[in-house]
């Protein structure tokens, strides 16, 4: 089995119990050497201070490439832009260019007046304000605001066009899933990178209801093997075996690189890489 490249999904943290975990996950997963880390933010933008704070420390003192989250909620144009400026005066060009998920208790993505009403619109003017490296994201599952699969793509090929340089995906369960999303993106002339999103699961209950807010398909295998886990408290040792098999096929399918969602609980996603054959090294740098 080939060596996939990897990179990984933190959030920035809360409080300072959350602190902390954020950095042992970074310490944790930094060893594996990561092609890059996202930060992101939290619905409708809750966090975007924390996120630019959390994104010039680890430039600055981790020794990882970051990308930051940047959304189009609850912002005008100038002040979108103005953050994105100051991820350039940190150090950081590459930018997660998504439309972002509406604040708490919104019915739906509402725009700004004065704001970007799209990710495309995003994307064009980080594109056309300077050198930025851009990625945005990715539904093999039907999103749930789109009018089909192929409305999925089409969107999806708007964001490239755009001026992004890869996709990553939302989580998904079967490697299928990923494949027939993959060939329909080849099909509508899609020849840009898009890489898996993967989940390793820490909580089913909390995964069970990502997925269902974000239109991902659960097998009924998937919740008879997590309901019969639970039973006899096997419930790690299934995930690490679920997410292993999953990340192997997709890599006998030609997948090269694998982003995993840590949600800052590195060592699922630890064990997991090094039973795909990405290994420990020394640690990049020590966070301060």
């Amino acid at each position: 089995m080939t060596r996939p490249e990897i990179s990984f999904e933190f959030f920035p943290p809360r409080n300072i119990e959350g602190t902390f975990r954020l950095w042992d996950t970074v310490q944790t997963l930094s060893p594996l050497r990561p092609r890059f880390v996202s930060v992101t933010y939290g619905a409708g933008g809750t966090t975007r201070e924390l996120t630019r704070e959390v994104v010039a420390t680890l430039h600055k003192h981790s020794g990882l490439k970051v990308a930051a989250h940047l959304t189009c909620v609850d912002a005008t144009r100038d002040e979108t832009l103005a953050i994105a400026e100051q991820f350039r005066a940190a150090g950081v060009t590459d930018i997660v260019a998504l439309r972002g998920d509406p604040p708490k208790g919104d019915a739906g993505f509402t725009a700004h007046p004065d704001g970007f009403a799209s990710s495309v619109e995003l994307i064009t003017a980080l594109r056309d304000s300077g050198d930025f490296n851009i990625r945005v994201g990715a539904y093999p599952d039907i999103h749930p605001e789109a009018a089909s699969a192929q409305a999925d793509v089409d969107w999806l090929k708007r964001k490239l066009d755009a001026g992004a340089s890869e996709a990553l995906t939302q989580f998904f369960f079967e490697a299928e899933t990923f494949f027939r999303f993959r060939d329909a993106c080849a099909k509508a002339g899609i020849d840009k990178p898009i890489i898996p999103g993967i989940f390793p699961i820490e909580n089913w209950k909390g995964a069970r209801r990502f997925a269902e807010g974000c239109g991902t398909k659960i097998p009924g295998w998937v919740i008879e093997a997590f309901e019969a886990a639970e039973k006899d408290g096997r419930q790690d040792l299934l995930a690490t075996a679920m997410c292993t098999e999953l990340c192997s096929e997709l890599i006998d399918g030609g997948v090269e690189q694998l982003h995993f969602y840590t949600l800052n609980r590195p060592e699922l996603t630890r064990d997991v890489c090094e039973a795909l054959g990405v290994t420990a090294t020394a640690p990049l740098g020590a966070v301060a």
